[in-house]
């Protein structure tokens, strides 16, 4: 076995394999279930180590170990003592082992080599489970992005505001818009983007090893993503793949700025995110992660600054195989008693989330995807961890069943920036994030327990179905924040047609109904009508909207010199001398000749 300093540089180490066999698109690596056994030299009786606690990935086992020490152990403060702990249990197993660093938590990160075996490693967590000084000792196991990577408009926000399967989010921005509150994204970073960057307050760069980190550093205050696409061969994997930019795709669903005349809107708009790096190039270890919890609720890590925005919200669209190590759970637990909200994926399995983590973590809200018919989407995980459910698209059969949000058009280095349907528990997970911040935004006094409880209380049943279990249900936002805040929403429902309507060139309009019911009194002065037609030349169109009593409000006129493509956008009407129920119809006209357009969806917001 080479031996190494503990203190040498990652840089100075031949690339070290990061994951074996699984996909790093849109699965959680699958759980171990075998047996390792231990090394040829130790005693016959001696018991076997479970791969769980063995294996970073599927497989492959642990370059690294995660040592939490009594109170009482010198280890538990002293680095000096850590590391003379490591050297001695690399003595007796004849392994090389090293200390290299101490958690936010407390705990030591142990180094053991890139040529250890899985009988090696079982040997060392033997050694330190022996010890009565040690708490636990768990592998630092790697997590990856949780979506299935996949325009721009609000009408395509379906996710949003749809009555069949939306979050039903505008209800509850007449109460809060997430407005001084600070979501942390423990994600890939972030590239920059103008529909986002208003809302983007400092983060930081979590991750310790140069190998992941592909900027050309170690832990730094830059949370730039620089891209996570690798070749053919790398990572485990046959084929290559692409920068995600997905940290950039989940802040955009929480916070993306909103009634700024472009993009898409964010759950909580008026709220600020802090971007932690700690994926990269083929995932990213629990270590970082477990630091970027700590410092992101307000905790101190050594070697990093003094977070200047502690978050009170969490999101992390991550996960990995296994079920919560003690070394994560404490990093989880020491955020929510400093008063942080924890938000995961349930991950992209088909399976049961208990065998995951994050997910199967104590004290988080554990979040389920849903399609655009409210059923459980055929990836998402489930199960009695499980605590909600929210949108989180399908893309298999038509893009626009995803989720939309902020992206970048790189497919190695970032490029320009774009908008992209994703499909994943990655997307659902930043829809509780966001709708945690509303509800912090509308009552500063609730604990993540609270809050918990109230999505939870809130929800309303799945439109579709759930086999497995999906937790309390589809939450509801406009209930939510409603029930938190201890008011009355105002307004906010939303009213939409997905049903396409192709337009003749230079010929009778034609129009799309929405029916209103339900609603009491007269429509609002602020009637927000979402468009989204698709045209090779806008200027032929004439939109009208006509109230259920035939009264005409003009949206817009044709015009010979608007040579655009495409009506993308929302209009707002003042309707208040019309009922608010009733047929409300979206009528559009072509009025000259050599261009076609369709109409494919169109909503009412009151």
């Amino acid at each position: 076995m080479r031996t190494s300093s503990p203190n040498s540089p990652r840089s100075s180490s031949p690339r070290r394999k990061l994951i074996s066999v699984a996909a790093l698109s849109v699965a959680l690596l699958t759980t171990a279930s075998a047996q390792v056994a231990v090394a040829q030299d130790s005693p016959s009786d001696a018991p076997a180590v479970p791969a769980a606690r063995t294996e970073a990935a599927p497989g492959v086992p642990a370059e690294r170990l995660i040592v939490g020490y009594k109170s009482g152990a010198a280890e538990a403060k002293s680095n000096k003592a850590a590391a003379a702990d490591a050297r001695a249990k690399g003595e007796e197993t004849g392994e090389d082992v090293g200390f290299q660093r101490r958690l936010g938590t407390g705990a030591a990160l142990v180094e053991l080599g890139e040529d250890a075996g899985a009988a090696d490693v079982a040997d060392v967590v033997a050694e330190y489970s022996a010890d009565p000084q040690v708490a636990y000792v768990v592998p630092d196991r790697l997590n990856k992005p949780l979506a299935t990577p996949n325009d721009t408009e609000y009408t395509k926000q379906w996710d949003l505001f749809e009555t069949t399967a939306g979050m039903r989010v505008p209800g509850a921005w007449d109460l809060a818009t997430g407005s001084g509150v600070t979501v942390a994204v423990i994600d890939t970073g972030y590239v920059a983007h103008s529909d986002l960057a208003a809302n983007v307050v400092g983060g930081y760069d979590f991750i310790s090893d140069t190998a992941v980190a592909v900027d050309g550093n170690g832990r730094d205050s830059n949370p730039a993503d620089p891209g996570d696409w690798y070749a053919a061969g790398e990572c485990g994997q046959q084929t290559g793949s692409n920068s995600s930019w997905h940290g950039t795709h989940v802040a955009g669903t929480i916070a993306a700025a909103t009634n700024n005349g472009k993009g898409i809107a964010g759950v909580a708009y008026g709220a600020k995110i802090s971007p932690l790096r700690v994926l990269g190039k083929c995932g990213g270890y629990d270590s970082d992660i477990i630091d970027a919890i700590t410092w992101a609720s307000g905790g101190a890590v050594s070697g990093v600054p003094a977070n200047p925005n502690v978050a009170k919200v969490i999101n992390m669209s991550l996960g990995g195989g296994g079920t919560c190590s003690t070394a994560t759970q404490n990093a989880i637990n020491g955020a929510v008693s400093r008063g942080t909200t924890v938000v995961v994926a349930a991950g992209n399995s088909n399976a049961n989330a208990a065998n995951y983590s994050p997910a199967s973590c104590n004290n988080v809200i554990t979040v389920a995807a849903t399609n655009r018919s409210g059923s459980r989407s055929y990836y998402s995980n489930y199960g009695t961890v499980v605590d909600i459910a929210a949108p989180g698209g399908e893309t298999r059969t038509t893009t626009s069943g995803g989720i939309l949000s902020t992206l970048n058009s790189g497919t190695r280095t970032p490029s320009t920036e774009n908008y992209a349907h994703y499909q994943g528990t990655s997307m659902a997970a930043p829809h509780i994030a966001g709708l945690a911040a509303l509800m912090k935004s509308a009552n500063t006094a609730l604990t993540p327990a609270q809050i918990e409880s109230a999505i939870k209380s809130n929800a309303r049943a799945l439109p579709g179905t759930c086999s497995g279990g999906c937790g309390a249900g589809l939450a509801d936002a406009a209930k939510t924040v409603q029930a938190v805040k201890g008011g009355t929403s105002t307004g906010g429902s939303a009213y939409s047609s997905t049903t396409a309507v192709s337009i003749p060139d230079n010929g009778s309009a034609i129009e799309s109904p929405i029916t209103v019911s339900g609603r009491s009194g007269n429509a609002p002065s602020t009637l927000q009508v979402g468009v989204d037609i698709t045209h090779t030349y806008r200027g032929d169109l004439v939109v009208d909207l006509v109230a259920p009593d035939g009264s005409v409000y003009r949206l817009k006129s044709a015009s010979s010199s608007d040579s655009a493509d495409d009506v993308t956008t929302t209009y707002t009407v003042n309707a208040s001398a019309e009922a608010a129920n009733g047929t409300w119809k979206l009528r559009v006209q072509d009025t000259a000749a050599a261009d076609t357009g369709r109409l494919n969806g169109w909503q009412l917001t009151f």
